[in-house]
């Protein structure tokens, strides 16, 4: 089977368990579970069929990535830039002390349990900016081994799945608004995808503001970047200084040619804040015209459109992440990772919460 054939499989299989999915959501009163979560638990319990017998996983894999950033752009087109500035500047609050403790305390636990300094910090990373994408980023700066990128990335991920299911059940018991619920799952959830499915099952509401923070905080992977470029060359002088005999090392500058801005960078957010930014200038537009084509309602309905697209592509995005998920697999990635990774995410949730409770808001 050649590439095209395998992409479009995948394409088809997601948008057939995207279907079924929100199909079994729709069934159940009060729509608790949203489809993007059937979809990627359904698609982890078919992995052995579609793996083994379907050779579907580059379609798979484009769908997961491409796919679930173009949902995400045409999500732009339901907001104006007011919302997402607000909500992204009150995000920053949260982030800081997220951030913070993500990388704080994912030090003293690592320490703790004798891990390397890589490994924890991958897992940190993480937990406190956006998953997979952000370990992926920091792991070449630091020369992280394969086995510790696997494992930060399956430490992460076997959380996000739980929180995916349990965080809109608690802020149901909390009777948090949807604004707030928004911005404990983009604050607290570790991967864009785990956010989206979470916001999204507690309300359409709750998932633009939760996307939102999301983006926002996912901005962060930069300026680490670059952090952890300098640590990791601080620690390889120092270390060679220690092998040499000798007592001080110097403190380079960091390597910038090291670092390729353009590859880390998530370009598809300033494509999102396009969307936002043209959705703002029509709306602009059509309230001082009096035009047949060109009007509140029309513009209105046209977004309706684009955000259903939107919500059915996240839901093919999420299903193909499960039916690229060997959750065994993740699970013999070994216990100290993963006691980590569980540690350092509960705090991440419980500083989330705390912090919005000290500031007035939930």
């Amino acid at each position: 089977m050649n590439k095209e054939a395998q992409i479009a499989g995948g394409i088809a299989t997601a948008a057939l368990l995207a279907v079924f999915a929100n199909f079994i959501s729709g069934i159940i009163p009060g729509n608790i579970i949203s489809g993007g979560v059937f979809a990627m638990l359904i698609g982890m319990l078919f992995y052995p069929l579609v793996s083994e017998r379907l050779k579907f996983q580059p379609g798979l894999r484009f769908v997961s990535k491409k796919i679930l950033k173009f949902s995400i752009i045409l999500m732009g087109a339901t907001l104006s830039m007011t919302q997402v500035m607000r909500t992204g500047s009150y995000s920053l609050i949260v982030m800081v002390f997220t951030l913070i403790t993500a990388f704080g305390l994912g030090n003293i636990v690592g320490r703790f349990f004798g891990m390397n300094w890589k490994l924890s910090n991958l897992i940190s990373a993480g937990t406190g900016i956006c998953g997979g994408s952000a370990i992926a980023a920091i792991s070449p700066v630091i020369d992280a081994d394969d086995n510790d990128v696997a494992y930060a990335i399956s430490a992460t991920f076997i959380f996000d799945v739980v929180m995916v299911v349990l965080f809109p059940v608690l802020g149901r018991a909390l009777n948090m608004s949807d604004m707030n619920f928004g911005l404990w799952a983009g604050t607290a959830v570790n991967d864009t995808s785990s956010v989206v499915a979470a916001g999204y099952a507690y309300s359409d509401a709750a998932g633009q503001f939760a996307t939102i923070v999301k983006l926002t905080r996912t901005l962060s992977i930069v300026p680490i970047v670059v952090i952890f470029s300098w640590v990791s060359q601080h620690k390889t002088k120092a270390a060679a200084a220690k092998l040499a005999g000798t007592e001080n090392a110097k403190h380079g500058s960091v390597d910038i040619g090291k670092i390729n801005i353009s590859k880390i960078f998530p370009w598809f957010i300033l494509l999102f804040l396009g969307m936002v930014a043209l959705r703002t200038v029509l709306d602009f537009v059509a309230a001082g015209s009096s035009g047949i084509w060109l009007t509140s309602t029309n513009i209105a309905g046209a977004a309706e459109k684009l955000a259903s697209i939107s919500k059915f592509a996240m839901v093919m995005a999420l299903g193909a992440i499960g039916l690229n998920t060997d959750f065994a697999k993740l699970a013999r990635s070994g216990f100290k990772p993963m006691l980590h990774g569980f540690i350092i995410s509960a705090a991440v949730v419980i500083v989330s919460f705390l912090v919005q409770a000290m500031l007035g808001q939930v």
